[in-house]
């Protein structure tokens, strides 16, 4: 399936697969380990087999789409959107963060952030401090969410247990009034991961594509598929132990290493 640029700088690309359809998803890079290359874009097969183009955004570094390319971008996406009739996102924790922040160029109908950040900068969340080295010289101006918000409907996925990650679902959630945060209890960061080792995501993706009716029904999904999910249950370990139940965490990493063994 041949890729075409809709933007190539040296520090933000964007490419679209099947462009010539009416509905388009949007998916972002996540934060990666190893910063400073791009990726080969692929195309999300859940989205493509449902007619719908796929755009893939990418930064080149773990600087959260904010950049000296940053409008640049936001010009060629905003040319390059309106040819769609429905328009879905996706991202997880930094890819969150970029559904949320290119939303209203995009016009973005419907999206899922998984473990999103509201932002990077000190001074709006003072409580995070994992990305401190990667918010030095942040803009601001460019990068804050307030004053780009819109009424797109879906859902933050968030774990309860990861304190961070739930403030900054509830300061998104404030900023984006249509969106429902969804707890996924022992989920982690990314709080998916339960559901795709459950055999689900395929599903998750099929009900962003299809409409997400009723977000809350991830959570649902969420409880019945998490027991055949390792990282369940080592999440779930960790937080037992923390409180004192070391009965309950030696459960839940016994089951950690059956479904770790059966795999």
């Amino acid at each position: 399936m041949k890729p075409h640029p809709v933007f190539d700088g040296t520090r933000l690309k964007a490419t679209v697969f099947r462009p010539r359809r009416k509905k388009l998803f949007v998916s972002f890079r996540q934060r990666v380990g190893d910063p400073g290359s791009f990726d080969t874009p692929r195309p999300v097969m859940g989205f493509v087999t449902r007619s719908f183009a796929h755009v893939h955004i990418q930064s080149r570094d773990n600087d959260w789409f904010i950049n000296d390319e940053t409008e640049a971008l936001e010009a060629a996406l905003a040319r390059f959107v309106g040819r769609y009739d429905e328009v879905v996102a996706m991202g997880f924790s930094m890819g969150g963060y970029g559904a949320l922040r290119f939303a209203r160029t995009l016009k973005v109908d419907r999206l899922l952030a998984i473990s999103p950040q509201v932002s990077i900068d000190p001074d709006v969340v003072p409580f995070d401090r994992r990305y401190r080295a990667e918010a030095e010289g942040w803009n601001g101006a460019l990068g804050n969410l307030e004053g780009r918000t819109t009424e797109v409907r879906g859902a933050v996925l968030v774990d309860p247990f990861k304190n961070r990650d739930v403030e900054h679902g509830r300061m998104i959630c404030a900023l984006f009034p249509q969106l429902t945060l969804v707890m996924l209890p022992c989920g982690g960061h990314p709080a998916t991961r339960a559901i795709r080792q459950g055999g689900r995501f395929d599903w998750l993706k099929t009900g962003l594509a299809e409409g997400l009716a009723d977000p809350r029904e991830i959570g649902r999904v969420h409880r019945k598929v998490r027991r055949r999910s390792e990282s369940y249950w080592r999440n779930l370990a960790q937080v037992a132990r923390y409180r004192g139940r070391e009965g309950l965490a030696q459960r839940a990493d016994a089951e950690a290493e059956a479904l770790t063994e059966r795999a």
